[in-house]
Protein backbone atom coordinates (compact mmCIF):
# COMPACT_ATOMS: atom_id res chain seq x y z
CA UNK A 1 0.00 0.00 0.00
CA UNK A 2 3.30 2.07 0.13
CA UNK A 3 4.02 4.46 -3.10
CA UNK A 4 2.33 7.62 -4.38
CA UNK A 5 -1.50 7.34 -2.86
CA UNK A 6 -4.14 6.67 -5.03
CA UNK A 7 -6.68 9.24 -3.97
CA UNK A 8 -10.58 9.10 -5.01
CA UNK A 9 -11.86 12.04 -6.11
CA UNK A 10 -15.97 12.53 -4.96
CA UNK A 11 -15.89 9.53 -2.74
CA UNK A 12 -19.23 9.06 -0.91
CA UNK A 13 -19.50 9.96 2.48
CA UNK A 14 -18.64 6.63 4.94
CA UNK A 15 -21.58 6.33 6.89
CA UNK A 16 -23.48 5.72 3.50
CA UNK A 17 -21.43 2.28 2.54
CA UNK A 18 -23.62 -1.13 2.68
CA UNK A 19 -22.60 -2.65 6.12
CA UNK A 20 -24.52 -5.78 5.18
CA UNK A 21 -20.97 -7.60 4.32
CA UNK A 22 -20.39 -6.09 1.12
CA UNK A 23 -16.84 -5.32 -0.44
CA UNK A 24 -16.09 -1.80 -1.35
CA UNK A 25 -13.51 0.69 -2.20
CA UNK A 26 -12.74 2.57 1.18
CA UNK A 27 -10.11 5.44 1.20
CA UNK A 28 -8.56 5.86 5.01
CA UNK A 29 -5.88 7.47 6.46
CA UNK A 30 -3.17 5.40 8.15
CA UNK A 31 -1.54 6.12 11.25
CA UNK A 32 1.53 7.99 9.69
CA UNK A 33 -0.78 9.85 7.81
CA UNK A 34 -0.47 7.84 4.47
CA UNK A 35 -4.04 7.91 2.08
CA UNK A 36 -4.50 4.25 1.25
CA UNK A 37 -7.06 3.33 -1.02
CA UNK A 38 -8.57 -0.45 -0.40
CA UNK A 39 -10.75 -3.00 -0.39
CA UNK A 40 -12.33 -3.43 2.78
CA UNK A 41 -15.85 -4.82 4.36
CA UNK A 42 -17.87 -4.20 7.32
CA UNK A 43 -18.27 -6.43 10.11
CA UNK A 44 -20.84 -6.70 12.52
CA UNK A 45 -20.55 -8.45 16.07
CA UNK A 46 -22.64 -11.30 14.59
CA UNK A 47 -20.62 -11.70 11.50
CA UNK A 48 -17.24 -11.60 13.56
CA UNK A 49 -18.48 -14.55 16.09
CA UNK A 50 -19.66 -16.44 13.65
CA UNK A 51 -16.36 -16.76 11.76
CA UNK A 52 -15.15 -17.90 15.68
CA UNK A 53 -12.70 -16.54 17.90
CA UNK A 54 -13.14 -14.11 21.19
CA UNK A 55 -14.58 -10.94 19.44
CA UNK A 56 -16.93 -7.84 21.25
CA UNK A 57 -18.41 -4.39 20.16
CA UNK A 58 -15.11 -2.78 19.68
CA UNK A 59 -14.52 -5.38 16.88
CA UNK A 60 -17.25 -4.05 15.22
CA UNK A 61 -16.20 -1.82 11.69
CA UNK A 62 -14.42 -1.61 8.56
CA UNK A 63 -11.76 -4.76 8.22
CA UNK A 64 -9.21 -4.73 5.31
CA UNK A 65 -6.19 -6.77 4.70
CA UNK A 66 -2.99 -5.04 4.84
CA UNK A 67 -1.20 -7.61 2.96
CA UNK A 68 -1.61 -11.55 1.66
CA UNK A 69 -1.82 -12.59 5.88
CA UNK A 70 -2.55 -9.46 7.80
CA UNK A 71 -6.31 -7.98 8.40
CA UNK A 72 -6.81 -4.80 10.54
CA UNK A 73 -9.69 -2.70 11.16
CA UNK A 74 -9.53 0.91 9.63
CA UNK A 75 -11.33 3.75 10.00
CA UNK A 76 -12.22 5.22 6.19
CA UNK A 77 -13.57 8.35 5.88
CA UNK A 78 -14.78 7.66 1.83
CA UNK A 79 -15.95 5.28 -0.24
CA UNK A 80 -17.16 3.81 -3.95
CA UNK A 81 -18.71 0.59 -5.30
CA UNK A 82 -17.19 -2.05 -7.35
CA UNK A 83 -16.75 -0.72 -10.62
CA UNK A 84 -17.15 2.94 -10.39
CA UNK A 85 -14.41 4.25 -11.39
CA UNK A 86 -12.00 6.93 -10.15
CA UNK A 87 -12.02 10.35 -12.03
CA UNK A 88 -8.62 11.31 -12.74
Amino acid sequence: MRGDPIIMTNPHPIDTAPKDGSKVTVLWTDRDGQENETIAQYRSLDRLKAGGGDWDESDTGWWAYLDSDTQKRIEPHGWRPPGEENED
